[in-house]
């Protein structure tokens, strides 16, 4: 019986895998037996990769999210500052650095903060109504011009007293300077204007208006036709109606009444 050492699958300590010889105990070379490495050991490597596979950190994949968020979360602040700045209250602004100033005892000097034009911060809307509040408070002798917001837009009432003589269409001599000042107000806007015309419910009867319906058209067109031709107002903008009597503000039963429904309207339409 030949002496060979043969090695084995590893399941004893002290037992190595690899390839042995066999040799004649008489000093010749016997034959040299080659056996197959035992594939345990392999398939033992086979499960610690796929363990290792299973819970081995999958962060580094998905690593570019964290610089995304953070982009996503500066472009977020960015954009928040930006809204701020935008609506900067200057009052509030000069009242917290004041604070600021007697506590750390500057005595409130506002550092880094230009005088701002605050009618230049208006929203349009707000900007209008502080033009006409200033053109109302230039005129408004006896309350001859007022004007209020509906569903229509901004209404101007202009009593016919500061733009004719009574029973006249023409444009008395004081009128260009009220227009003048009105038109300079309208051109700042894109909205429409209508022009309307209205008159008391006493009758008139005349050779040039025969009823009230003549004398309240006639008076609208021409003080569009001179805010269009002399104000130089696009004419497209600018459209005229009469209502004769059948448009009241006030009672005509009264003196008072009938005067304030004698008047010429400026509407500033509402953009659709």
């Amino acid at each position: 019986m030949s002496l060979r050492r043969k090695k084995y699958d590893g399941d004893f300590p002290g037992r190595s895998a690899g390839y042995t010889e066999g040799r004649n105990p008489f000093g010749s070379a016997g034959k040299i037996e080659q056996y197959t490495p035992s594939k345990q050991p392999e398939k033992r490597s086979a499960r610690f990769r796929l363990e290792e596979d299973i819970y081995r950190d999958d962060s580094a994949k998905d690593r570019y999210l964290l610089t995304y968020a953070d982009l996503i979360t500066l472009l977020l602040g960015l954009f928040i500052i930006l809204y701020a700045i935008s609506n900067v209250d200057i009052l509030k602004y000069k009242e917290m650095s004041a604070a600021l100033g007697n506590f750390f005892g500057d005595k409130g000097v506002v550092i880094g903060l230009e005088e701002v034009n605050l009618s230049n911060m208006m929203e349009p809307i707000e900007q209008l109504k502080a033009d006409l509040r200033s053109f109302v408070e230039e005129y408004n002798s006896s309350n001859s011009i007022t004007f209020e917001e509906n569903k229509r837009g901004i209404v101007i009432h202009i009593l016919d007293k500061l733009l004719f003589t009574s029973g006249k269409s023409d444009l008395s001599q004081g009128s260009p300077s009220v227009l003048k000042r009105l038109a300079g107000i309208l051109k700042k806007i894109p909205n429409d204007i209508r022009v309307e015309g209205h008159t008391d419910n006493v009758p008139i009867s005349s050779k040039q208006f025969p009823s009230n319906w003549h004398l309240s058209v006639n008076r609208a067109l021409n003080i569009a036709y001179y805010l269009i031709s002399q104000e130089k107002l696009s004419p497209d903008r600018v459209s005229i109606v009469g209502y004769a009597e059948y448009k009241p503000i006030d009672s005509n039963s009264t003196l008072e009444g009938r005067s304030v429904n004698r008047r010429v309207d400026i509407v500033i339409l509402n953009e659709k």
